[in-house]
């Protein structure tokens, strides 16, 4: 669990592979580009089960890569003790936060904020679509959604 003066957020989507992997990678250079890393408890996770222990998709790596990033996670799926022990949890889409809530509902005074990702967009794009049956192109246009929600993210939670 986060240290008090620590914050934690948990990037969530449907198999921690392709969304959740790189907005992850972004926060996490953003908050070291910052400053403040140490400051944040930073992961992510999935709401299925059906790649965990798997590495990020190869396109999502190469899109990574292109942008300086570098990431080493593992897919792994959320679990009860995340909506505790996370004070954000923010994801990708409609299906994912209708996931959540409902995992969230079965843990007993869950602490974790739980929203879309998007929601912290500039630029009002409130879905970041899943690239997982796209192109190149379509995951270079999540790692954009995600930079600039990242930086909204970070802007509003960093005093």
């Amino acid at each position: 669990m986060a240290a008090p003066s620590t914050k934690s957020v948990l990037f969530v989507c449907l198999g921690n592979i392709c969304r959740s992997p790189i907005a992850e990678a972004v926060f996490k250079k953003m908050a070291t580009d910052a400053g403040v890393v140490d400051k944040w408890v930073i992961d992510s996770g999935a709401t299925s089960d059906w790649n965990v222990g798997s590495a990020p998709d190869g396109r999502g790596l190469a899109c990574l890569q292109k942008h300086g990033i570098e990431t080493s996670h593992r897919a792994r799926q959320v679990t009860k003790e995340d909506f505790m022990n996370f004070e954000f949890i923010l994801c990708m889409d409609n299906s994912n936060l209708s996931d959540l809530q409902k995992k969230a509902n079965s843990v007993k005074n869950h602490t974790a904020k739980i929203e879309l990702l998007g929601s912290y967009d500039p630029e009002n794009e409130l879905i970041i679509k899943d690239p997982y049956y796209g192109s190149d192109e379509d995951f270079e246009k999540v790692y954009q959604q995600c930079l600039r929600c990242c930086n909204a993210f970070l802007d509003k939670n960093s005093t």
